[in-house]
This record gives structure tokens, C-alpha cells and sequence, in this order.
């Protein structure tokens, strides 16, 4: 049986077919998973996928962490799931606590929508386990708070742990360390500002989208080997996240 990924749609998502479309071009199974839903007991994975959850009227992803389904998307993480966060999904699960840092707006304050170049950093997590070391994939972005930031410490960890898994070739948008893609600790949760999902297709300019998705798929099947439990959260805000209110 094929894997079934999760896609959850808060009020302001607008990604969420998209993602569809591409999880079943690849062979998925697909369902879409309501904000105020909370259980997700029957998925293989989850994508948190992009657009403006409740509006991103207090900052972008600060509401959305509040909703029922981030309760059930922190304990499928939890148990070692593979979890995705696309763009406005980056930015809900590093204010929901299971990323590290921040997502501010774009340096020049300039909203962002272009084609640009990652390079894949580390195969060693749920989206890039089935993508070579050192590939640089054509993946557009569209933004306009997608600059990660997040403190010394902090860096430090993610670039010693080999938790950085995708970097810009030319930053579009004053990422600290040209950073477009994380993971946790246990590599079974990534953020990242990129679109892959609109990279599936050479109509679209480009189908380096597809390994990524791939690497979720296969991940789903066979879970990487993992260590501790993902780290969560229980902060209303963040001390970087007050930082960038």
C-alpha cells in the first residue's frame, strides 16, 4: 500500500492542493487534514503546507500554533513521524516550538516570488534522505517573512549537528548562514521556505521538487533511525519570537 501523507489546511492555507498534486504524481495517498481536526493516527506523514494561516495577523504561524491539530502534529513528531513545514508551514512549526528559531520578514523588506537555487546540505533527514549530497536543486520562492533567524548558540548547534539541510546558492531573503531548510534533533522534522511542490514539472520551469517529495515518501515507509523525542515547545512565545513581534 502506498503511504498516506496528511495535509493540513488552516484558515488562510493555499498550498494545499498544490502539495496534493505533487504527493500524488509520486504515488501517495493524500488527505487533507482540517486545523481543528486532531488526530492523525491513520497518516504515514504530515505536511504543514504554504499560505497565511488565520492571516498571519499577529505574525505569521503565531495563531495557527494554537490550533487542535498542533497538539496531534507534536505527538505524531513525537513517536518519530516524518513532519514537513512548507514556507507558512516553517514558520508555524518554529512557533510552535519544534523547530528552532525564527522566521522574520525579508531583508529590504521586499516581498520575494523567484526562482532560486538550494543546495542540499545533508541527506540525513525526512526530506533529503533520497537526494545526493552537494545537489543543487531549482525550487522558487515566494515570501515575504522567509529570513531565518536565530541566535549564536543556536547556529552553532544546527551547523555542528549537520541539522542545516538545505542553503541558498544566491539568499533571496537575508537568511542567516543562507539557511532555506532545517531539521530537528531526531531529523524527522524540516521547515523550509522553498516551494517544492511548484518544482514538479519542467511545464513549471523545474521537477527538482520531486526528490524531496521522494525522500518523504521513502522516509514514510522506512523511518530513519532516530534518538530522542522531538523537542516541543510550551511557550506561548518564544524569546526569539518575542524578538521579532
Amino acid at each position: 500500500m502506498p503511504p498516506t501523507v496528511g495535509v493540513v489546511v488552516f484558515p488562510g492555507t493555499n498550498c494545499e492542493y498544490d502539495v496534493t498534486v505533487a504527493l500524488k504524481s509520486i504515488g501517495a495517498d493524500v488527505e487533507l487534514v482540517w486545523h481543528g481536526d486532531c488526530d492523525l493516527d491513520a497518516l504515514d506523514a504530515v505536511v504543514l503546507p504554504g499560505g497565511f494561516a488565520h492571516g498571519d495577523y499577529l505574525r505569521p504561524g503565531a495563531i495557527a500554533r494554537f490550533s487542535p491539530i498542533m497538539d496531534a502534529v507534536r505527538e505524531f513528531a513525537d513517536r518519530g513521524s516524518p513532519v514537513v513545514g512548507i514556507c507558512n508551514g516553517f514558520q508555524v512549526l518554529t512557533e510552535a516550538g519544534l523547530l528552532p528559531g525564527a522566521l522574520q520578514k525579508n531583508k529590504r523588506l521586499k516581498f520575494v516570488c523567484a526562482p532560486t537555487t538550494v543546495k542540499v546540505c545533508s541527506t540525513d533527514s525526512v526530506l533529503t534522505c533520497a537526494a545526493g549530497s552537494g545537489r543543487e536543486l531549482a525550487i522558487p520562492v515566494n515570501h515575504f517573512s522567509g529570513s531565518y533567524v536565530c541566535d549564536g548558540a543556536t547556529l552553532k548547534e544546527l551547523q555542528s549537528e549537520d541539522r542545516v539541510v538545505l542553503r541558498y546558492v544566491e539568499n533571496p531573503n537575508g537568511s542567516i548562514d543562507d539557511i532555506a531548510g532545517v531539521c530537528n534533533e531526531t531529523r524527522n522534522v524540516v521547515g523550509l521556505m522553498p516551494h517544492p511542490e511548484r518544482a514538479m514539472s519542467a511545464l513549471l520551469g523545474s521537477c527538482d521538487g520531486e526528490v524531496l517529495f521522494r525522500s518523504l515518501l521513502d522516509a514514510a515507509v522506512q523511518p530513519l533511525k532516530r534518538g530522542t523525542p522531538a523537542r516541543a515547545s510550551t511557550d506561548a512565545l518564544t524569546p526569539m519570537s518575542r524578538q521579532v513581534l
